[in-house]
C-alpha cells in the first residue's frame, strides 16, 4: 500500500496540482492585496466609505459583515478576471495542433477478395 502511495504521489498530475495550489494560494494573496489596498479606497472614493470591511449590519446581538462579503466578492472577481486573462494568453502563445485527418486502415487482403467478388457479382448482373 506504502508503495502504491508513492507511485501516486510521483505522478506528474499529482505534482502539477501540488504547484497549482501553492501558485494559487501567493496569486489569491497578491490580489487580496490589489484588493484591499487599492481597489477599494478607489472604490471607497465614489461610495464615501474607504474601508468596506467596516460595514455591519447589526440585528439585536447578531452582527452581519456584508463589508467583509463584498471585499470577498471583488476578490474573486478580479481572480477570475485574472485568471481568464492568462488563460486567454497562454491560449495564444501556444498553438492549437491542427486536427490530422482521420486516416482509414487499408484493408486487409480478405476484405479486398471480398470487395473484388462484390463487384464481380455486380458485373455478372448488368
Amino acid at each position: 500500500m506504502l508503495k502504491e502511495f508513492k507511485e501516486f504521489i510521483a505522478r506528474g498530475n499529482v505534482m502539477d496540482l501540488a504547484v497549482g495550489v501553492i501558485v494559487g494560494a501567493a496569486f489569491t494573496a497578491i490580489v487580496k492585496s490589489l484588493v484591499t489596498n487599492l481597489i477599494n479606497p478607489l472604490l471607497g472614493v465614489f461610495v464615501g466609505n474607504i474601508d468596506f470591511s467596516n460595514l455591519v449590519f447589526t440585528v439585536g446581538d447578531a452582527h452581519f459583515k456584508y463589508g467583509a462579503f463584498i471585499n470577498s466578492v471583488i476578490n474573486f472577481l478580479i481572480i477570475a478576471f485574472v485568471v481568464f486573462l492568462l488563460v486567454k494568453f497562454l491560449n495564444r502563445l501556444v498553438p492549437k495542433k491542427p486536427e490530422e485527418p482521420e486516416e482509414t486502415p487499408e484493408p486487409s487482403a480478405e476484405e479486398q477478395y471480398l470487395k473484388e467478388i462484390v463487384t464481380l457479382l455486380k458485373d455478372q448482373k448488368k
